[in-house]
């Protein structure tokens, strides 16, 4: 696949764009002698990346991965916290959770492309995604509390809407780390492919929700974001909300027309 447009975020964080997938965004992690480690420096360029993704009106659906051949992202570097005080755990503490919120808050449909291991924080990022795309090397957990602390990114909300309390107590607890199989059965990770294939199959999957209106997206995302944990009238009102929110919008009147017409839609984005 063709990259049209590369741009840096610090040392560890690339953004692709390719030919013939306009609308989609590759978000790069790119610290491979470190098996992507996330770093206080990756964080704050993670972060940055999400900024400017999520102003990007253009970008349809964004797709993470990973530029390491044998992991998607091992989690916190742990060298570097080891040289940390107190106080400097502290001072960090915002940045990291910004990296993490960043890829969690994109407005677009994000896909998560994992191979390899995906643990502690690592994990946390794919599940911070909508969809996770997993090949089947791919080893996913969160050991936090086996080094004497607790998932830190999102996990112990993330994972329990995923699997059920129950299930993420387990997995938590355990500190184990699950295989592909397995992750698959227990909808740690939502599609399953051949070695080597996550990136292929998550961008062709970004395409082809690209496809659709982006302020139809964008407004679903809320809907099912916003949705969650309410009980069935609250979690209607949301739908409601997003609902009337693109009910009278642009892509609301080509998707109408174009279907009509049998042609594709040229969303006007608005």
């Amino acid at each position: 696949m063709t990259v049209t447009s590369e741009q840096r975020y610090g040392e560890f964080v690339v953004v692709r764009r390719h030919e013939g997938q306009d609308h989609v965004a590759e978000l790069v992690l790119d610290r491979p002698k470190a098996m992507n480690a996330v770093s206080t420096d990756m964080a704050r360029s993670i972060a940055a990346a999400c900024d400017t993704l999520g102003a990007d009106r253009d970008v349809r659906a964004t797709v993470l991965t990973s530029s390491h051949e044998r992991a998607f992202c091992v989690g916190a570097d742990l060298k570097e916290r080891n040289s940390f005080t107190d106080a400097d755990l502290v001072r960090q503490r915002p940045t990291a959770r910004a990296a993490y919120t960043g890829v969690l808050e994109l407005p677009m449909p994000v896909i998560a492309a994992v191979h390899g291991f995906a643990l502690g924080g690592g994990f946390e990022l794919a599940l911070a995604c909508d969809v996770i795309v997993a090949d089947t090397t791919a080893v996913v957990g969160l050991p936090e509390v086996s080094v004497g602390v607790i998932p830190g990114g999102g996990g112990t909300q993330l994972l329990p809407r995923r699997v059920g309390a129950a299930r993420a107590a387990e997995l938590v607890f355990s500190a184990r780390r699950v295989e592909a199989a397995e992750a698959r059965e227990l909808g740690l990770v939502d599609e399953l492919v051949e070695a080597g294939r996550d990136r292929e199959e998550a961008l062709a999957l970004g395409g082809r929700i690209a496809a659709n209106s982006p302020v139809g997206l964008r407004a679903a995302k809320k809907a099912l974001r916003l949705g969650q944990g309410l009980d069935l009238r609250a979690g209607l009102e949301v739908e409601d909300a997003a609902w009337r929110s693109v009910a009278f919008s642009g892509d609301r009147a080509e998707g109408v027309a174009a279907f009509n017409e049998k042609r594709r839609p040229d969303w006007p984005g608005e």
